[in-house]
This record gives structure tokens, sequence and C-alpha cells, in this order.
């Protein structure tokens, strides 16, 4: 005769209503970070070179290789 083994519950994750507010933040703050760690020309055109010398420095501090 199997042992029955009592039900086991599902977990639910409860709902969240987030703000668009906070989904545009996180989205310009992700565009943000390519454009300070990683632009070199390829999206901002003419303004690459302006922007790549102005976070120049930045780049190092935080560790990311720009060249």
């Amino acid at each position: 005769m199997p042992i029955e083994s009592a039900p086991i519950p599902k977990a639910t994750l409860p709902e969240l209503d987030v703000p668009f507010w906070a989904w545009a933040v996180v989205a310009f703050s992700v565009m943000m970070i390519y454009v300070v760690t990683m632009e070199n020309g390829a999206l901002l055109g003419s303004m690459a070179e302006t922007l790549h010398e102005f976070f120049h420095d930045g780049r190092h501090i935080v560790a990311v290789p720009c060249h």
C-alpha cells in the first residue's frame, strides 16, 4: 500500500504594480551606462569623439577599458 503524502502548497509571488516612471528610469539608466562605458561612435556619430573624451577618465576609474 503506497504512503500518501500531504499536498505541497504552491508558492505564489505577490503581484507587483510597478509604475511607468520606474521602468522609464531603468531604461534611461541602462542607456546611460551604455553611453558612458561602451559608446565609441556607432550610436552617436559625430558627437562620439567629444563624449569619448568627456567620459575617458571616468571609464578608467570604473575599470572599463576604452582603448
